[in-house]
């Protein structure tokens, strides 16, 4: 499509309130600066300074940066035209701003963002993952409510592959699987006898024949246990998968995945039906993969996937012949969009959002949720602290599950357990529960994510 016909020059320019001045964060700061239909004058973060340096790698004067600690000045410097940072959203949560871009990806502070926006009628962009995993349709129905919307963004995997399963269903395909390629790429090198991720390296010295294995399924699987010192896939994997299984109703094979080793041109053979000699029970499929490649070819990037049935045999050999991807036995093809490109995209979805009252993800509704199962015993008063990058916890694997409510003896969602402590000793192997979680003095996000389960119950 034309996008100046979706976003003509001369429409009014967008005002953005970012939270969470981290990589995505600053990546939208950059890119707005360069844009005539948003302004991205707010920035928040734990302390004003580290909202500011997120200005200032931006490329805004630091002359035009104010530090604002209160409502009072945050106002003043934003009528003086300044850009406002300040370490405390209550002091610019009342500014005359269009849209909350969240990208914070705390899930308690998250979900008191969002949900501090929406009640003041404002657009809400949702970059944290975590709290989506927990209360997305809850937020995009309370949006709703009041007249405003709720939206992934392009610049992440889930808005993208909704967007690319969706064009998929308007054209009448058949989709078998969608998926994205994980965070990292597995790099293999013969001459070393190496591969490697963004994680670290392992000697694969048989690797060879496990390389060129894209006729046998088999061996193309084995590829995790000659590799099995390297992680094939991490919790956004599964968080941003769960996202899209409630915008599509596609529902995991397994709970983990099966998050295989391959190279580009072997994901339609993989992602298709048993009966097809694929890995999967049956279709409307989400998963992941690893994407398998030497030093000097071109990654997948962190994109996102379709394979659908090739029900038309004529026109898929035409669509081979110029170069498309299909399975080994030519009854499947695959559809890839090999980008996500952070806070350099995301704008389309917050223009979106604010211009036409548009969400990408869509009508959304519980589907699944991500959970958490003990990889090893725990012990009570164990702290559940996500950290790092991916906002990983400490001896927890994730898994999706169908969504269920709250009750004591069911599953918890893995982000609304994350920087807890266990009220219980839980043994290794077990799903961890809600009676298993001290929610201490309370938790905001406990609340709205039993709202949602009350909207569940008495859903037509």
């Amino acid at each position: 499509m034309n996008h100046h016909l979706r976003f003509p020059k001369g429409s009014r320019c967008v005002e953005a309130a970012l939270v969470g001045a981290g990589a995505f964060g600053r990546s939208l700061l950059a890119q707005s600066r360069r844009m005539s239909l948003l302004r991205t004058g707010i920035a928040v973060d734990r302390e004003a300074a580290t909202a500011a340096a997120g200005f200032a790698a931006a490329g805004v004067p630091t002359v035009d940066i104010a530090q604002c600690n209160t409502a009072a000045e945050a106002r003043a410097a934003w009528d003086r035209g300044h850009y406002v940072a300040t370490g405390n959203l209550d002091a610019v949560i009342d500014l005359p701003f269009d849209i909350l871009v969240e990208a914070s990806g705390q899930p308690e502070p998250a979900a008191a963002a969002a949900f501090a926006a929406i009640e003041r009628r404002k657009h809400v962009a949702m970059v944290s993952k975590e709290v989506d995993s927990v209360i997305g349709p809850f937020l995009a129905s309370e949006a709703a409510a009041k007249g405003v919307v709720c939206t992934p963004v392009d610049g992440d995997q889930p808005s993208l592959l909704i967007d690319l399963v969706t064009w998929a269903e308007t054209l009448g395909l058949e989709i078998i699987a969608a998926g994205k390629s994980s965070e990292y790429d597995f790099i293999y090198d013969p001459a070393r006898g190496q591969v490697t991720t963004a994680l670290g390296s392992v000697a694969v010295p048989d690797f060879n024949g496990l390389w060129n294995a894209g006729e046998d399924l088999a061996a193309t699987l084995a590829r995790r246990v000659a590799a099995i010192d390297l992680p094939t896939h991490a919790v956004p994997d599964l968080c941003e998968m769960g996202i899209v299984a409630n915008a599509t109703g596609f529902l995991p094979d397994i709970s983990a995945f099966h998050a295989p080793i391959l190279r580009t041109r072997e994901v339609p053979t993989a992602f298709d039906t048993r009966a097809e000699g694929g890995i999967l029970a049956g279709t409307r499929r989400i998963d992941v993969f690893n994407c398998l490649r030497l030093p000097d070819e071109v990654s997948f990037a962190g994109g996102v996937f379709i394979t659908v049935r090739c029900s038309d045999a004529t026109t898929w050999r035409v669509l081979e012949e110029k170069g498309h991807v299909l399975s080994r036995s030519g009854r499947a093809g695959l559809i890839f969009n090999p980008r996500h490109l952070l806070g350099i995209e995301a704008p389309t979805s917050i223009l979106d959002a604010v211009l036409h009252g548009r969400s990408s993800a869509g009508p959304i509704c519980p589907v699944v949720d991500l959970v958490a199962r003990a990889a090893a015993d725990l012990p009570q008063g164990r702290a559940l602290a996500a950290k790092g990058h991916h906002h990983e916890i400490e001896h927890l694997t994730p898994e999706l599950i169908p969504a269920v409510r709250l009750e004591p003896d069911r599953p918890v969602p893995y982000y609304l357990l994350a920087n807890k402590r266990l009220a219980r000793r839980v043994p290794a192997g077990a799903l961890l529960t809600m009676a298993d979680i001290d929610f201490g003095s309370g938790s905001l996000l406990l609340d709205l994510r039993r709202r949602q389960d009350t909207a569940m119950d008495t859903a037509p």
